[in-house]
């Protein structure tokens, strides 16, 4: 009787598990949207559940299959788990999304919680108190601030001679994919926290180690932030960034008080986000003195959250296409030699200096990083939540409250309508005449809209120093460690390849 009783149960659960999925895997047809075929528990995206690919070739591989479907109103859902995720293709409707109806579309949908300091970030905050932040913050990344902050970076590419040098004497092998993330964490250590970390000679320093450890991947935390309610992690005390959160703020605090106790001014980010704090305002003068105001200040962890989130973007995503792009300048000798001939030609018209002003000039430059972001963009996807009901334009389906929406940026750079040949390495397409054919948002390696990556300007020309320093007096080829097929790290947001880029370097 008791194992009767413990069946019958057993198959009520079953049942009403099955009926669940059944009907929520009809969610998007019920709505009159093309799905695909989705399977229990996984949805869409069993390959990227069970880590055999990443997300940016999960969702790349998405758009190509809505595409072949040849819908006439391109866009279609998928499910994430048991999660209904819109899937837009339509590049007018892209653009209503992030740019026309951006007031629908605020949100990105990232965990964040007032107790977990590192969450409080630009990037994940949402409504109010992300359009309040931005506000503040936007300042800080104009012309006139980057080329404020250019000394201090360029100061971190004058070590670059001596170090590649000893590469040479050793085995002739640089690892770029190290190398540049030394220099991108030594450039933001630096204009972020006014900290001189050094770790292109200490690679085993502080600021090294904790940027390891925020893009080590985290399926489990991810699972955890998409699954369970924002309440329910702060009340059990989770934190996103675990002992990363007590490094950071410490820095930071202690950097705070240093530069306040003995009035330091240095040209960085710090400086700025200090002057926020005490005057809510910038000002050219130096002077870190608190002032009254009607408007309210920054607050020490509204300073800790952006230190943080300025690094942890600012050296990843320009490690990672610096890497790629000298991968490709290496792979394409032609490539190569024009940019080194570019930037000697740029230099000595700058008497050898590279100067913010030569930087700018470095236009072939811009198109080869242009063109990897396009080929290799650091962030494949990007992730909006509908913030209140949207209808379609032109239908009368409704998209919900709530519902995530990705939007498939590298199946985009990678569509054939709009990159004949696409797998084929060209900086070539971003000249002026190129572009000028493209429909827009068909490039979006830094988002669009209001919430477009604040600090793009920046990341460029972090990335358009340290090739320009290292292709000026050295040439990179393939060895026998180079990857010849680039594969990408599962469990990550960002398009990490498995394999470090390994390069034979000579000097020239």
């Amino acid at each position: 009787m008791v194992w009767y009783t413990i069946s019958l149960i057993f198959f009520a659960i079953t049942s009403l598990i099955w009926l669940f999925s059944k009907w929520r895997y009809s969610y998007w047809k019920r709505k009159g949207i093309v799905q695909l075929n989705p399977e229990f528990f996984y949805g869409d995206f069993r390959n990227m559940v069970t880590s055999k690919v990443s997300a940016g070739e999960a969702f790349k591989n998405i758009y190509f299959q809505l595409k072949s479907k040849k819908l006439e109103l391109e866009y279609g859902g998928v499910y994430l788990l048991f999660n209904p995720v819109f899937i837009p293709m339509d590049l007018q409707l892209i653009k209503d999304i992030m740019l026309k109806n951006f007031d629908h579309f605020q949100n990105r949908g990232g965990y964040n919680h007032e107790s977990d300091i590192l969450t409080q970030t630009l990037s994940r905050l949402g409504g109010e108190s992300w359009k309040q932040l931005r506000a503040k913050l936007t300042p800080t990344f104009t012309s006139s601030r980057i080329k404020m902050m250019f000394e201090t970076l360029n100061e971190k590419t004058y070590q670059f001679e001596s170090i590649i040098d000893q590469y040479i004497e050793k085995d002739g092998e640089l690892n770029i994919s190290d190398f540049s993330a030394r220099f991108t964490t030594d450039v933001i250590a630096s204009c972020g926290f006014g900290i001189e970390c050094d770790s292109l000679t200490n690679p085993d320093c502080d600021f090294r180690v904790y940027g390891k450890k925020t893009n080590t991947p985290r399926p489990m935390k991810n699972l955890l932030e998409n699954v369970f309610p924002t309440k329910f992690l702060a009340y059990i005390g989770y934190k996103s960034f675990g002992d990363v959160e007590e490094f950071f703020v410490n820095i930071v605090l202690k950097t705070i008080e240093h530069r306040e106790k003995n009035q330091v001014f240095r040209k960085d980010f710090m400086h700025l986000l200090l002057q926020l704090r005490n005057k809510n305002l910038f000002s050219d003068d130096g002077k870190l003195t608190k002032e009254n105001n009607e408007t309210g200040t920054f607050t020490d962890d509204e300073i800790v959250a952006q230190c943080f989130i300025f690094f942890v973007a600012g050296f990843d995503t320009s490690s990672l296409t610096m890497t790629m792009a000298l991968y490709e300048a290496a792979k394409n000798s032609e490539i190569q030699d024009k940019m080194r001939d570019e930037i000697r030609k740029v230099l000595e018209k700058y008497d050898g200096e590279l100067t913010y002003e030569a930087a700018k000039e470095l236009e072939y430059v811009e198109k080869v990083v242009s063109e990897t972001l396009r080929r290799y963009p650091v962030v494949p996807s990007i992730q909006r939540v509908c913030t209140k009901d949207y209808t379609i334009p032109g239908t009368d389906i409704e998209i919900e409250k709530g519902t995530h929406i990705q939007i498939p940026v590298w199946g985009i750079h990678m569509n054939p309508e709009y990159y004949p040949n696409p797998e084929i390495f060209d900086p070539e397409r971003f000249s002026n005449e190129e572009k000028a054919k493209r429909p827009d948002f068909t490039y979006m390696p830094f988002g669009e809209g209001p919430r477009i990556c604040i600090a793009a300007r920046f990341g460029l020309l972090q990335v358009k120093i340290g090739l320009a320093r290292m292709l000026k007096d050295y040439r990179f080829t393939f060895s026998e460690k180079t990857p010849r097929n680039i594969l990408y790290k599962h469990a990550t947001v960002l398009l990490y390849p498995t394999e470090e880029i390994i390069l034979n370097v000579e000097k020239i």
